[in-house]
């Protein structure tokens, strides 16, 4: 075991005491010991709930004869963080939570792990760190949350409130249906009950094979989670006795299926960035490019919120991630044969698990669309790629042109949005957000919930070098690089310059000869970094372009 380094033998008597003063005994010291990463804190609600499912995840390890060490991971609530300075410190701690992991986990000398994760970049960087690692490791997440109900009986979630936001300030509600907002819309611990980045991961953990099924989609207060937790506790001492670690899971061929699940969920765009980074980590390469081959083979099986009106409850009860992979195994979309976090293989996997609501997962002979939820734009504008979730955008904006509306950060363009002063046929453009010029790479659900709430969603786009969240609908496109803070051409776009956003043909161009494009540059200077010290310097200077994931290379 790699526990007996710190354990067997008379040369391991100071470690052995140190163990003890642990409160650790000797016929412990026997058994494989399992560090139980536990995301928990009282910040975040999608994590309020992780100290029972650490609890239940311990009880497995000790029902299967194994040991848990209870370890920790920190991880950030985008929600909170949202539309203020905080949003730059969020993407950032997935690299954060990626390397205290790697070093943990190494320090200690684990046998294996269960990561306890549920919100956006905690599911990414454990992932990452178990590639690192590449221990025998399972997944258990927290689960998403409750769809909240509102007076009128409809089903509501967080994107509802900052859509609300939008309404109110177009004096298109009043305060008290703020308020009504506000107060239901979260009514339960969990990820956010939509298709948002966590419940993205979290179901593409499974697709991926690193979860037992149900970890994406189990309520979080329901007690078959606690049951789960139990279940992956005791799996993983299965994980160690056969020696099946991360790298034997996440092949080629598993990012593959994680893609491909992601095209029929409808997933957040953000899995364009973690997907990469986290393939990067198990050494398989995984470009952008791939993204629209898959899409263009991978009907869209579900319409989840943000795109539709149903949530993570009704995609559990319809069979979950495993229904929707077998309706994607019936035209041999997935590879099957693949070993998995279960000691089996996919295809033993879904083996019965069946679509049962065909109104919540489409058969795949009548999907919401013959191609997948996410497309990758290219052009003179994203030479390297730019991302959008085609699955949410309005038939009427897959292909639209209009004057540049240029903004050199989020708040700017927010205080234009709220001002009145972005129109029907605008193309806003809000730059120097990426991973460098952030820095930190903000999500921008704030914009794009405001331009929906005063009902422009169906006639203005919105472009960035940031990203968005798995909340955000609309044509809203992200990702865009080169960044601006490296000379990427929406460094160079003027205000009143047409740009065209054409989703059917993966395009995103503005009207400007190589030659504008070359006049421009020559007159540009760099924007001054707006954060000057601590980590976000050092992540800056470290971060790579979002169309490889953002990752961090030394130089």
């Amino acid at each position: 075991m790699n526990s007996d380094n710190i354990k067997l033998g008379p040369q391991r008597a100071p470690h052995r005491s140190l163990l003890k003063a642990d409160g650790f005994i000797d016929e412990e010291l026997k058994r494989p010991l399992i560090g139980v990463v536990n995301s928990f804190n009282e910040i975040v609600p999608g994590h309020i709930n992780l100290d029972k499912i650490t609890e239940a995840v311990k009880k497995g390890i000790y029902l299967a004869g194994g040991v848990p060490v209870e370890v920790p991971a920190i991880a950030v609530c985008d929600g909170i963080a949202m539309n203020h300075t905080g949003m730059k410190y969020s993407l950032v701690t997935r690299e954060l939570i990626a390397d205290s992991t790697e070093c943990l986990a190494t320090a200690h000398q684990f046998d294996g792990l269960v990561m306890v994760p549920n919100c956006d970049k905690n599911v990414p960087g454990l992932l990452m760190a178990a590639a690192r690692v590449n221990i025998p490791t399972i997944f258990v997440s927290g689960g998403p949350m409750l769809a909240g109900k509102m007076s009128d009986g409809c089903k509501t979630s967080l994107s509802s409130v900052f859509e609300a936001v939008g309404q109110f300030n177009a004096g298109k509600i009043a305060l008290e249906k703020l308020t009504e907002y506000e107060e239901k819309a979260c009514p339960s611990c969990g990820s956010c009950s939509g298709m948002f980045t966590a419940n993205s991961m979290n179901c593409l953990t499974e697709a991926i094979g690193m979860g037992l099924r149900g970890n994406g989609t189990i309520p979080g207060v329901y007690s078959s989670r606690i049951r789960l937790a139990k279940m992956a506790g005791m799996q993983i001492i299965d994980l160690v006795k056969k020696d099946i670690r991360p790298l034997d899971i996440m092949t080629k061929e598993a990012f593959e299926n994680a893609l491909t699940v992601d095209m029929a969920l409808g997933c957040s765009t953000n899995t364009m960035l973690h997907l990469p980074a986290i393939a990067y980590e198990a050494g398989v390469a995984l470009d952008l490019d791939i993204a629209n081959e898959v899409s263009g083979k991978t009907p869209n099986l579900c319409h989840l919120a943000p795109a539709g009106n149903t949530y993570m409850e009704d995609l559990d009860d319809a069979g979950g991630v495993y229904a929707v992979m077998n309706e994607l195994a019936k035209k041999d979309l997935l590879h099957l044969d693949l070993i998995t976090c279960t000691g089996k293989t996919v295809k033993e996997n879904i083996s019965g698990h069946v679509n049962t609501n065909h109104d919540i997962i489409r058969p795949i002979e009548n999907p919401y669309s013959e191609i997948g939820g996410i497309a990758v734009l290219k052009g003179n504008l994203a030479p390297d790629g730019s991302v959008v979730k085609q699955s949410a955008v309005a038939p009427e904006m897959m292909q639209h042109t209009g004057p540049a509306r240029v903004f050199d950060c989020e708040e700017d363009a927010i205080d234009a949005i709220r001002d009145g002063k972005i129109v029907k046929g605008d193309v806003v453009v809000i730059r120097y957000e990426g991973p460098k010029g952030g820095p930190g790479m903000r999500e921008m659900l704030s914009p794009t919930s405001e331009i929906a709430g005063m009902g422009l969603d169906k006639d203005v786009a919105l472009i960035t070098d940031g990203r968005f969240s798995g909340a955000t609908r609309g044509a809203s496109l992200g990702h865009i690089s080169p960044e601006a803070a490296l000379g990427g051409p929406i460094a160079f776009v003027q205000e009143g310059d047409m740009i065209t956003v054409d989703i059917t043909n993966h395009r995103l161009d503005v009207d400007i000869t190589e030659e504008e494009f070359a006049k421009r540059k020559e007159n540009w200077v760099p924007k001054e970094p707006k954060i000057k010290k601590g980590y976000l310097v050092r992540y800056a200077a470290q971060a790579t372009s979002a169309a490889t994931g953002a990752i961090l290379k030394a130089k």
